[in-house]
């Protein structure tokens, strides 16, 4: 018998979490017929026989080197018999028979793809699903001085906040956060994979703005799930700008907007970080002179932003000839 639902995990490392993500999924899908299926990503470690030895039924696939998260997601997609999919991060606890309860009103629905209320391990709701911002101009929000006047004028102006942190009991949304995102293979097979030129960030946004394209997405927010974001990455979070994680996460960033609205605004959102550079170290300066502290003492990490963004600019060529090539600098 074909199992009704593949769920895919990609292991960087993770055996720990994914013991622990497995034990909860089985534990909570006692009236569903899964396909379960890692894919590792070169971890180099005994991750295999771990999972394995305590789930034998779990399918394993070696990608042979760091794929990343789009590339090793489409392995499982790929390999799986399933009828429908389930992308599930490593980092993640299953609740209240959340994907067999899900999954049920799912394969009922007109929708294409949902995901579920993610929440912290404290019990508090997690941003779980999305609007887009045009232009990706939310990217803005991070830069320092500029991203807060941006937000400022965004408020003043009543513009509509771009994420979900609490759903409701069905929040129709434009994407869904990777931890928890459920699709149905027919829109698979009309939208297409996921992109390969990602490494990791920012590739399940442009993959459900083509979905989209095929019909709905929703978040089913009474429907729960702990997600320990960040947990399976170099450090917890989603947003900086001075690392090395910074830069893949701004590279994935404006190659989305190149790939999503064109050269036009990934030029845009290009210089609007570029511009961040010399308001970061001017806007310092003044605020610790101000304040009575040594005014140059912020500097450091403004010219490890200002590196980044350089990096940036190297990149961009590139991005605007829209050539296959995998961006992945980590």
């Amino acid at each position: 018998m074909t199992p009704a639902l593949a769920v895919v995990i990609v292991n960087f490392r993770s055996a720990d979490l994914i013991l622990d993500a497995l034990a909860s999924l089985y534990r909570e899908s006692p009236g569903l017929a899964l396909e379960v299926i890692v894919v590792d990503n070169a971890s180099g470690d005994e991750g295999r026989l771990r999972i394995t030895s305590v789930f034998p039924g779990v399918k394993w696939i070696d990608m042979g080197y760091n794929a990343g998260f789009a590339r090793a997601n489409n392995a499982g997609i790929r390999a799986a018999a399933a009828r429908d999919l389930l992308l599930l991060n490593p980092d993640t606890i299953i609740l209240d028979r959340a994907v067999e309860r899900t999954y049920a009103r799912f394969a009922d629905s007109s929708y294409v793809a949902c995901g579920v209320q993610l929440l912290n391990p404290d019990g508090s709701p997690q941003i779980s699903g999305n609007y887009f911002m045009k232009g990706g101009l939310n990217h803005l929000l991070p830069l320092p001085y500029l991203g807060g006047l941006l937000r400022w004028v965004g408020y003043r102006a009543g513009a509509k906040v771009p994420n979900v942190r609490q759903a409701k009991a069905v929040e129709e949304v434009q994407w869904i956060s990777g931890a928890f995102l459920m699709v149905k293979r027919e829109a698979i097979d009309r939208a297409g994979l996921m992109d390969e030129d990602f490494f990791l960030y920012a590739e399940e946004v442009e993959w459900c703005s083509r979905l989209g394209r095929v019909g709905k997405l929703c978040i089913f927010g009474d429907e729960h799930v702990i997600h320990l974001q960040g947990e399976t990455i170099q450090s917890k979070g989603y947003q900086g700008i001075f690392t090395r994680k910074d830069f893949q996460l701004m590279l994935s960033n404006h190659l989305r907007v190149r790939k999503q609205f064109g050269a036009g605004w990934f030029l845009f959102l290009l210089l609007g970080y570029t511009l961040g550079v010399p308001v970061y170290f001017a806007g310092s300066f003044l605020q610790r002179l101000f304040t009575l502290r040594n005014p140059v003492g912020e500097w450091p990490l403004a010219w490890q932003f200002a590196r980044n963004v350089g990096r940036l600019w190297g990149f961009a060529p590139l991005i605007l000839r829209g050539r296959p090539h995998f961006y992945k600098v980590l």
